[in-house]
């Protein structure tokens, strides 16, 4: 499973975030089994770095996201996410369409984001952690 992980998650763990920290930490220690990969954006990074160095330091948000991306792909904003963005007039947050189609175009099954509301627009599943647990971690 293919699984996008939205800055809202990223934050989350680089900050310790609770109640959301202990699932989506859950989620991304999934990156260790064969059936699942983690994807984020260079956007998503930007926005994490931004708020695990406003938490702490320059020094200590950069390690922590060396650590992460051991287990993250990084899927590039290429120019047609970036055009799907701007044509769809239902996309009216610039960076969600961003991330959407980003996810969309790395063959994404899902998007992982504690603001749901946010992928209005979306085809794709769109869950927060909790959802995500429920749907598919709890047996």
């Amino acid at each position: 499973m293919k699984i996008f992980l939205d800055a809202n998650i990223l934050v989350a763990v680089l900050n310790k975030e609770y109640p959301i920290f202990s699932l989506a930490a859950r989620i991304i220690s999934l990156a260790d089994q064969p059936k699942y990969t983690l994807y984020t954006s260079p956007v998503c990074l930007a926005s994490a770095f931004y708020f695990a160095e406003k938490k702490t330091s320059s020094s200590v948000a950069k390690n922590k996201i060396k650590i992460i991306l051991e287990h993250i792909v990084i899927v590039e904003n290429l120019r047609g996410a970036i055009l799907k963005t701007l044509e769809n007039k239902r996309v009216h947050d610039f960076e969600d369409g961003l991330e959407y189609y980003v996810a969309e175009q790395a063959g994404c099954d899902c998007i992982l984001t504690e603001n749901l509301k946010d992928f209005y627009f979306a085809d794709l599943e769109v869950l927060d952690c909790k959802g995500f647990a429920e749907k598919y971690l709890v047996k």
